[in-house]
């Protein structure tokens, strides 16, 4: 392809590597790799992944590639990956996971599969296509795109892959801790996460974060016939189903105290009064009578907290006897957005619990690491440089969110390495992620390759200032 060395070249050759078949041959490669994080034994695979695949892809792109291990050594490792083009210019660190939950191979509608993209109309099915192996590649398409254009980026690049995302980022503190140097950026331009509306381009800037706990009570060993004992023994089925319901009300409306949001003001209100949502063919109804009053469907995702009854286990589920059972377990989540202090939401519980004659009921962690809540202000500079790239690649305004609605270890980004950070997801809502029949919509992905190498050539045109 001729270079040109403009604009429109750059988003000429993102479009022709996604229609000559270079995107899904990139992709293909790289979600046959099973990296299920969630798995013993997923070790090779994971180290295969940063040091084969993405090490080599990386250096024909004139990167410098370091595969480090994981500060947790039962954890996977990292790629840090550097291209300088100047010590003088701007640096932009990208971000991506390399990881990916567990296949569940028999669960996939038959003709499909986790480790082998099959292409149905605009979907791509494929374990990782949408979360995130898709979404990396075309930003690291992008850059190389603007590559073969320009000849250079116009700024510094350094792009760290990590293999341990969905186990909840194990390592990834102590490791940028330890590598703040090598990982020294000026922000953070990374995918993840779906759009708000698959139609409509999407910037977040940062997360709402999430703690997983669970809630225990055992009252005796072994289950005890019900028609002998009903009506003598607390079953703790019951006890658990009450104790839920003084957490939240009948339509899913938090009642600690301590839980409920003092941080919907109303600047985000604004940035989120152009935001509505559509997930596309196949997403769920949103449900309008559910969650917390007065507020739009919206600012119950990205302004306010969600808590969720994961899983609850009673008795033998599978298998049901007459027995009153011993012991009932509540595996629980909350979603929290800024303004939550994460040290407060299980003691704040307990004390909840306790007020309402619930005070037996163990509540316990159920992970070491919790993901922290994050917010950009839409007006950062970097935010808005973001906004009029996108609007002028594609004619309209993106949705702009102070917050993804899901987690990601947003807060090392933003309190460790100090970054503003700015996502543009690539994905939409019904992307079956974390589900069997996974999927990334070609349109939308071929529109992130336009708009990411858009961006990255205006920024490298800037000199790599959001200016």
């Amino acid at each position: 392809m001729r270079m040109t060395g403009t604009r429109e070249g750059a988003i000429d050759r993102a479009e022709k590597y996604f229609d000559t078949g270079g995107f899904l041959a990139d992709l293909q490669r790289r979600v046959a790799i099973p990296t299920t994080s969630q798995e013993q034994g997923s070790m090779p695979a994971l180290q295969q992944y940063v040091s084969g695949e993405m090490s080599d892809s990386l250096r024909k792109l004139g990167y410098e590639c370091s595969v480090l291990p994981n500060p947790r050594a039962e954890y996977g490792p990292f790629l840090i990956a550097r291209r300088v083009e100047d010590p003088a210019k701007p640096t932009v660190l990208t971000y991506g996971h390399g990881d990916v939950i567990r296949g569940q191979d028999d669960q996939w509608r038959q003709g499909l599969s986790p480790w082998k993209i099959v292409i149905e109309g605009e979907k791509m099915y494929g374990r990782g296509t949408a979360d995130n192996k898709g979404q990396h590649t075309i930003n690291i398409a992008a850059l190389q795109c603007v590559l073969e254009e320009r000849g250079s980026l116009g700024f510094n690049s350094t792009i760290l892959i990590e293999t341990g995302e969905e186990t909840g980022s194990p390592g990834l503190a102590d490791f940028c801790k330890a590598n703040k140097a090598a990982l020294k950026a000026d922000a953070l331009i990374g995918s993840d996460g779906p759009r708000l509306d698959h139609t409509r381009p999407c910037i977040f800037g940062g997360t709402r974060g999430t703690m997983n706990f669970n809630l225990k009570l055992s009252y005796r060993e072994g289950g005890h016939h019900s028609g002998n004992w009903g009506g003598l023994l607390a079953n703790p089925g019951i006890v658990m189903a009450h104790a839920l319901a003084c957490i939240t009300d009948e339509r899913g409306q938090i009642k600690v105290p301590e839980w409920r949001p003092k941080t919907l003001t109303n600047s985000v209100r604004a940035a989120l009064a152009d935001c509505s949502i559509d997930a596309g063919e196949n997403a769920p109804a949103i449900q309008e009578e559910w969650g917390e009053r007065g507020l739009t469907p919206v600012e119950r995702v990205f302004g306010w907290n969600s808590f969720e009854v994961l899983a609850f286990k009673t008795g033998n589920p599978d298998r049901p006897v007459n027995a009153i059972p011993p012991s009932a377990i509540a595996y629980c989540q909350l979603r929290f957005v800024v303004g939550t202090d994460p040290r407060d939401i299980l003691p704040a519980l307990r004390g909840h619990l306790e007020k309402h004659g619930f005070g037996d009921i163990e509540v316990e962690a159920a992970r070491d690491v919790i993901m922290n809540a994050t917010r950009l202000d839409p007006d950062n500079p970097w935010a808005k440089f973001a906004s009029r790239s996108i609007e002028q690649t594609v004619g309209c305004k993106p949705h702009m969110l102070p917050n993804l609605g899901g987690s990601l270890p947003n807060e090392v980004f933003t309190d460790i390495l100090g970054l503003p950070t700015v996502w543009v997801p690539h994905s939409y809502g019904a992307c079956s992620q974390h589900a069997p029949d996974e999927h990334l919509l070609a349109p939308v992905a071929r529109q992130g390759l336009r708009l990411m190498a858009g961006l990255f050539w205006d920024l490298g045109a800037q000199g790599g200032r959001p200016v």
